[in-house]
C-alpha cells in the first residue's frame, strides 16, 4: 500500500477565504443565541409583551429557516459569491439598524431582515468552500474548521451576551456590525470569482420556490406559535393543514418541472439524507437543552446572565480548541465512527442533567454535561455537513448546503415548541412552584434526550447500510465515509 500524495499547502487567499467564511457563520450562530440572555432587559427598555419577546427571537429564525432552500438555490443559479457577498451587507445594516431603533416592531422586523440575510449567506458559504476545496482531505480540513468557528459562536454567544449585557442590550445587536463589514470588505478582495452559471441550467422554479418557502415559513411561523396559541387549537390545527398542503403542492411540482427548486433525487443519495436527519436531532436537542438550562439557572438557581454564561463555557472552549484538528480525526476514522461517539456523548449530557434539583453543584452535575456537549458538538457537527454534501455535484451544492441549514433551523424550531410547551404545562400545573418547575424542567430534558437517541439511531442506521454496502463489490461504501488508510486501498 502505497503512503497518501501529502496535500498542497494552502495559499494565503485561500487561507483568507476560509477566514471571511468562518466570520460569517459566526456571525449568524452568534446572533442566534446572544440575543436570549438580552430578552429580560429588551422588554424593560421598550416595554414589550411576553408574546411581542418572543418574536425577538421568532423573528429571526422565522426568516433564517424559512428561506433557507431559496437562499441555497440562489446561490447555485446567482452565483455563489454575489449571494453571498450581497447577503452580507444586508446583515450589517440590519445588524446597525437593531441596535439603534427604539420601537419593538422595528426591532422585530430588523431581526427578521437578519435571519433572510443569513438565509442566504449560510448556504452560499458552505457552498463556496465545497466548491474551492477538493473533495477529501481538503475539503475536510476546510469543513471541520467552518463548522466549528459556526458552533463556537452558538456557544461563545451566551458568554458575550451575558458580558454586553451587562453594558447595555444595544451592544449584542451593535457588536456584529463593524465584524461584518469588515468581513464583506475582506471578502470582495478574496473571495475568488467562480464561473458564471450556464444559462441553460438556470431556470427558475417559481412555483417550487413559493410553494417551498411558504410551507417552511407557515410550518416555522405554527411551531413558535403553538405554544401560545395551544397545539389542540383550531389555529394550530388548520395552520398544519396547510403546511400539509403546500409541501405536498411543492413535491408534486418538483417531479414535474424541468429544472426544480430541489431534485428530490439527492435524498437517493443515503449519507445525505441521514445527515439532515442527524442535523435535525443535533441542533433541536440543543436548542431545547439551552432553553430548559436557562430558565432552570436563572429561575431556580438564581444565577445572573454573566454567571449562566460563563456556565456554558466549557462547551465552547472544546469546539473551539477541536477547529483546526477535526479533519485529520475525519480523514483518520471517518464521519460515522465520530458520530457514533459524539451522540452518546450528547445523550449521556442530557441525561445527566435530569439530576439537577432545587440545589445542584456546578462542579459534580452541571459541568460534566456541558463538557460531554462540548465532545458532541465537535465530532458531530462537522461530520454532518461533511457528510450532507459529499457526493454532490458542484452544480447542486447550494442545495446541499441549504438543505442541511434548513434541517438545523426546522429543527431548533420544533423541538423547542415542544419543549416549551412541556415546560409551561409543568409549571401551569403546579401553580409555579419550585418543585413544579423543576418536575417540568426534568419531563422537558426527557423529550431532549429522546431527540438525541432518535440522532444516534439514524447514524446506527447508517453503519449497518455501511458494513452492508462493504460486502458488495457493486455497492463500495463511499469514499469520504471512510478511515484514510481504507481510501488509499480503494483509490
Amino acid at each position: 500500500m502505497t503512503s497518501p500524495t501529502p496535500a498542497p499547502a494552502w495559499s494565503p487567499r485561500l487561507w483568507g477565504t476560509l477566514v471571511v467564511l468562518c466570520a460569517a457563520l459566526f456571525l449568524d450562530a452568534l446572533d442566534v443565541s446572544m440575543v436570549g440572555v438580552a430578552l429580560p432587559s429588551i422588554r424593560t427598555d421598550l416595554d414589550l409583551s411576553t408574546n411581542a419577546l418572543q418574536w425577538v427571537v421568532s423573528g429571526y429564525v422565522l426568516g433564517y429557516g424559512g428561506l433557507l432552500l431559496l437562499g441555497g438555490r440562489a446561490a447555485d443559479l446567482l452565483g455563489r459569491r454575489r449571494v453571498f457577498l450581497v447577503a452580507l451587507a444586508v446583515f450589517a445594516v440590519a445588524s446597525l439598524l437593531g441596535g439603534l431603533v427604539d420601537d419593538g416592531g422595528m426591532l422585530i422586523a430588523t431581526r427578521f431582515v437578519k435571519g433572510v440575510a443569513a438565509a442566504f449567506t449560510a448556504p452560499a458559504g458552505l457552498s463556496i468552500i465545497t466548491t474551492t476545496f477538493k473533495e477529501g482531505h481538503q475539503r475536510n480540513r476546510a469543513l471541520s474548521i467552518y463548522t466549528t468557528c459556526g458552533a463556537s459562536g452558538f456557544s461563545l454567544g451566551l458568554v458575550l451576551s451575558g458580558l454586553l449585557t451587562e453594558v447595555g442590550w444595544r451592544w449584542t445587536f451593535l457588536m456584529p456590525f463593524p465584524l461584518a463589514l469588515l468581513a464583506l470588505f475582506a471578502g470582495i478582495r478574496l473571495i475568488p470569482r467562480q464561473p458564471t452559471p450556464p444559462r441553460e441550467g438556470r431556470g427558475y422554479d417559481l412555483a417550487g420556490a413559493v410553494t417551498a418557502t411558504g410551507g417552511l415559513l407557515l410550518l416555522v411561523y405554527t411551531v413558535t406559535q403553538a405554544q401560545g396559541v395551544g397545539w389542540g387549537s383550531l389555529r394550530t390545527a388548520v395552520s398544519l393543514i396547510l403546511v400539509a398542503v403546500l409541501f405536498t403542492a411543492f413535491v408534486r411540482i418538483e417531479q414535474r418541472t424541468a429544472h426544480p427548486l430541489v431534485r428530490l433525487g439527492i435524498f437517493r443519495n443515503a449519507p445525505v439524507a441521514r445527515a439532515n436527519l442527524g442535523a435535525l436531532a443535533l441542533f433541536g436537542a440543543y436548542v431545547g437543552f439551552q432553553f430548559i438550562a436557562t430558565l432552570y439557572l436563572q429561575t431556580l438557581l438564581g444565577w445572573s446572565a454573566l454567571q449562566m454564561a460563563l456556565g456554558f463555557l466549557p462547551a465552547g472552549v472544546i469546539v473551539a480548541a477541536s477547529a483546526t484538528r477535526m479533519g485529520a480525526l475525519v480523514d483518520r476514522f471517518g464521519t460515522t465512527k465520530l458520530m457514533l461517539v459524539g451522540f452518546p456523548a450528547a445523550l449521556l449530557a442530557y441525561l445527566n442533567f435530569l439530576r439537577i434539583g432545587e440545589h445542584s453543584s456546578y462542579p459534580t452535575v452541571i459541568l460534566p454535561s456541558m463538557v460531554l456537549l462540548g465532545v458532541h458538538f465537535a465530532l458531530v457537527f462537522p461530520s454532518l455537513n461533511i457528510q450532507a454534501t459529499s457526493g454532490v455535484e458542484d452544480a447542486e451544492q447550494g442545495l446541499a448546503s441549504g438543505l442541511v441549514n434548513t434541517a438545523i433551523q426546522v429543527g431548533g424550531a420544533i423541538v423547542l415548541a415542544v419543549v416549551t410547551a412541556v415546560v409551561t404545562a409543568g409549571a401551569s400545573g403546579s401553580g409555579g412552584s419550585r418543585s413544579g418547575q423543576l418536575s417540568g424542567y426534568h419531563h422537558a430534558l426527557g423529550v431532549v434526550a429522546g431527540v438525541a437517541l432518535l440522532g444516534l439511531l439514524v447514524t446506527l442506521t447508517g453503519t449497518v447500510q455501511d458494513r452492508r454496502a462493504a460486502r458488495s463489490v457493486r455497492h463500495p461504501v463511499p469514499d469520504y465515509a471512510l478511515p484514510e488508510q481504507q481510501r488509499v486501498g480503494v483509490e
